[in-house]
């Protein structure tokens, strides 16, 4: 018995490593088929679009790996297209995308397009929203997030070029966050995707720059492993429903708190009912106990989000907690300074901050748009 068990075991796991060699090939080849009919039907799509002969301003971060030679792409994409109104500003240390942005629309610029990543994309649109103006995103950043979000090509520089560089665009919601503790920070940062405090921001700050650049996305949940058990916040909360009415809740403990203007993030839905157009903040509460069983519950949690497409938990779950709510606004207030973010940017430590939303107040170049939200004529 014992000779056949051993004789056994090197088959089993033989036809394992075979079966799971087969799955990714498969898997592999499904996914490269599937890219490949999106990238033909999106080409098809794109070919119909009318180019549009602006000023346009290409706000572009240089920290990005392969930034010199996506402006290379961009020159020679616009020449020839025949787009001669054109400049370059590159943001720096001490000048962000959004004094870029400003200064572009100061020399004249029509169209205020961010070349990076949801880090560049935020502040360029923080000074664009409001402005009529409209905004083009070129992604080459890690997680492009808002870009997915939006349906613009994440691999394909030349389709999301011909997006910027044509008409038709939507109107999206911007969110605002407020440090109402610091005195020397009075501005309302922007946010297009999630702003939070808590774990969230830990994982974002404490995330290894070179891991990011070598794996990507997945480097932010190596350094959420370093944190899962990092001491919990605690406070006091005031939401603000689209209504006018209020909720409280006081002395609330939790993991991370976020509030939402996008909720989805590669492979996962954290916010399924959020929208990006709909004048609404989707806030979520997150929390565990247990150890590793509460966080495993978490994750079962926000993988059943993303299965039925429905902000709930998953009826198994016995050690985590996700509440969601909607609203136009949140007020917190926390015994201890956390650590805040706003689209992957940490903005240092906080007790007081307000959530707050600008409805509509952005305009975006997108592969699909509707009639009453394509740009005015007078901006075509």
């Amino acid at each position: 018995m014992k000779s056949c068990t051993m004789g056994t075991m090197p088959q089993a796991v033989l036809i394992a490593i075979v079966a799971v060699v087969a799955v990714f090939i498969i898997g592999s080849i499904t996914v490269a088929t599937i890219r490949g009919i999106k990238r033909r039907r999106r080409a098809e799509s794109l070919q119909q679009r009318d180019d549009d002969q602006v000023h346009y301003a290409f706000i572009i971060n240089p920290s990005k790996p392969h930034a010199n030679a996506t402006e290379q792409t961009i020159r020679q994409f616009c020449e020839s297209k025949g787009l001669t109104q054109i400049n370059f500003i590159e943001t720096k240390l001490d000048k962000d995308g959004r004094e870029c942005a400003l200064e572009a629309l100061e020399q004249g610029a029509d169209v205020v397009v961010a070349v990076g990543g949801d880090g560049t994309v935020r502040t360029v649109a923080s000074a664009v929203s409001g402005t009529g103006h409209a905004m083009g995103v070129i992604p080459i950043g890690t997680g492009n997030l808002f870009a997915r979000n939006m349906g613009i090509p994440v691999d394909d520089i030349e389709a999301a070029l011909t997006v910027a560089t044509s008409h038709g665009s939507r109107m999206v919601d911007m969110g605002r966050l407020t440090l109402l503790d610091r005195e020397d920070d009075t501005l309302a940062h922007a946010f297009l995707i999630i702003a939070g405090i808590g774990f969230d921001a830990l994982m974002i700050d404490d995330t290894d720059p070179t891991l990011k650049k070598n794996i990507s996305w997945l480097a932010y949940f190596v350094s959420g492993v370093k944190h899962l058990f990092a001491a919990k916040s605690r406070g006091s909360m005031v939401f603000t429903e689209s209504n006018g009415t209020t909720h409280t809740l006081k002395n609330v403990s939790f993991r991370t708190l976020m509030a939402g203007n996008c909720g989805q993030i590669p492979m996962f839905s954290l916010m399924p009912d959020a929208q990006y157009d709909d004048g609404l903040l989707d806030f979520a509460l997150l929390d565990t106990s247990g150890g590793l069983i509460g966080w495993a519950n978490l994750f079962g949690d926000v993988l059943h989000q993303t299965i039925t497409g429905k902000a709930q938990q998953s009826p198994l779950s016995t050690n985590s907690r996700i509440e969601q709510i909607q609203g136009t606004e949140a007020e917190i207030t926390l015994d201890k300074p956390a650590l805040a973010q706003v689209d992957g940017d940490t903005l240092g430590q906080t007790r007081h901050i307000r959530f707050s939303i600008e409805q509509r107040s952005l305009c975006v170049r997108v592969p699909e748009t509707e009639t009453q939200e394509i740009e005015s004529s007078s901006q075509e």
